[in-house]
């Protein structure tokens, strides 16, 4: 099973971390090969800058704890190339459609989010767009 989990997956994951959930398991299924984590560079690029750019979460994300995470998906997921033609515009938020653009090029099943710009189509394509709660308790 393709994954690409969006960002604000993996800041629950910062904010929380030890804290068992839906988070905590998704990444828990990459660690155990249950699932393909898709990781753009785009994406990496901005966990770093979310991180770095909000004080609410600066105060509570360290460093360290910010750079562990990276280097566990940078071990664990599945690099996808740059895409550098332009998107399609498809979610409320153009800003999103990035998300889209690589979980279709990397053959994702799954787009875990929780935005509801991205939720709201719940699929493009053969992809479906789902919560990381329903995406466990529905398909792992």
């Amino acid at each position: 099973m393709r994954v690409l989990a969006d960002t604000n997956i993996f800041i629950s994951y910062l904010l929380n971390p030890g804290r068992d959930g839906s988070v905590q398991a998704l990444i828990q299924a990459a660690v155990d090969g249950q699932i393909t984590l898709l990781l753009p560079q785009d994406l990496m690029d901005e966990i770093t800058v979310t991180v770095a750019s909000k004080p609410y979460l600066v105060q509570r994300i360290t460093q360290q704890a910010l750079d562990a995470l990276l280097e566990t998906l940078a071990l664990l997921g599945e690099e996808i190339p740059r895409i550098t033609s332009p998107l399609p515009h498809l979610s409320r938020d153009q800003k999103d459609d990035y998300l889209i653009a690589y979980a279709v090029v990397g053959g994702a099943d799954f787009l875990v989010t929780g935005d509801k710009d991205l939720l709201v189509l719940g699929k493009v394509g053969d992809l479906s767009i789902t919560t990381a709660n329903e995406f466990m308790s529905t398909f792992l």
